[in-house]
């Protein structure tokens, strides 16, 4: 079991930058986790952002953040980000982190993904 609570969310202009954080609390050890960023938009299904493995070694991106958005972690936080530049209105949604406790690499599937955080609203006006 793990817990997730995201933060740093708002409401910015198109072209800002905004950098999301995961907090993540479990009884076995975070780098035994592969983390993703999901994000759903209202009226839409929840859709990929990043996903970053174990090590964070590997990423992997939707072609629509790809050159904009960069996911890292810590693994002695217990922590994962999302760091959010250019941002443009189509990425107004919630964001939620999700932990991985299966895979090796870093997965795109959210049926791979076991836990999932609370969400923190993105907002960006035109």
């Amino acid at each position: 079991q793990v817990q997730l609570v995201e933060s740093g969310g708002g409401l910015v202009q198109a072209g800002a930058s905004l950098r999301l954080s995961c907090a993540a609390a479990s009884g076995r050890t975070f780098s035994s986790y592969a983390m993703g960023w999901f994000r759903q938009a209202p009226g839409k299904d929840r859709e990929f952002v990043a996903a970053i493995s174990r090590s964070g070694v590997i990423t992997y991106y939707a072609d629509s953040v790809k050159g904009r958005f960069t996911i890292s972690r810590d693994n002695a936080k217990n922590t994962v980000y999302l760091q959010m530049n250019s941002l443009k209105p189509e990425d107004t949604a919630v964001y939620y982190c999700a932990a991985d406790q299966r895979s090796l690499g870093a997965s795109s599937r959210y049926s791979e993904y076991d836990y999932w955080g609370q969400g923190t609203q993105v907002t960006v006006s035109s």
